[in-house]
């Protein structure tokens, strides 16, 4: 259906929409994530083959299979959110060279030892449960940070003359936030 649409940033599935047919976004090389509706059942052949931008996939809670080489070839895959309890049935190449070793896995909590235990889900390079809200923050980094090198501004943009002893709060230093606890 859109094979080869190299400009096709941005894709819509309604709800309502029960399968996504073999070849459907296969080359469509500027397709940047894809939200699969949770009407969907089935993700037939190829449908996402060679989406080398695809960087983000959901998948609804009513998928129960996906074919051959669906997602082959995703090369700036990052995450992958599957809300099904029960692991799709899933042909064993669906992920075949879009390096998932590096990509995260996000399933409900319920299931991830499911999805560790059957390929190819176990081979994505972490597993971990869906969140109420996911924020896309997977780590918090803590640094010190020395406020008396640069100027160091309030969240209302006003310059703080005192950096030695800043109450608790959020501040903007070289145009980054950091919290003082």
């Amino acid at each position: 259906a859109f094979y080869d649409c190299s400009s096709l940033t941005n894709v819509v599935i309604s709800e309502g929409v029960k399968k996504i047919g073999s070849f459907a976004f296969e080359v469509c090389s500027s397709l940047a994530s894809i939200t699969i509706p949770n009407s969907v059942t089935d993700i037939g052949s190829y449908a996402f083959f060679l989406c080398v931008d695809l960087t983000s996939v959901t998948i609804g809670n009513s998928v129960t299979r996906i074919d051959e080489n669906a997602f082959r070839n995703c090369l700036e895959l990052t995450r992958v959110y599957c809300y099904s309890e029960k692991v799709p049935l899933t042909h064993y190449n669906v992920f075949n060279a879009s390096d998932v070793e590096n990509v995260t896995l996000h399933v409900p909590a319920v299931s991830i030892e499911d999805y560790k235990a059957t390929a190819p889900w176990s081979g994505f390079g972490k597993i971990v449960p869906l969140t109420e809200e996911e924020t896309g923050i997977e780590d918090i980094a803590v640094e010190d940070i020395n406020f008396n090198d640069a100027p160091v501004y309030n969240l209302q943009g006003m310059k703080m003359q005192n950096v030695d002893n800043l109450p608790a709060g959020i501040y903007i230093k070289n145009g980054k936030k950091y919290m003082v606890k």
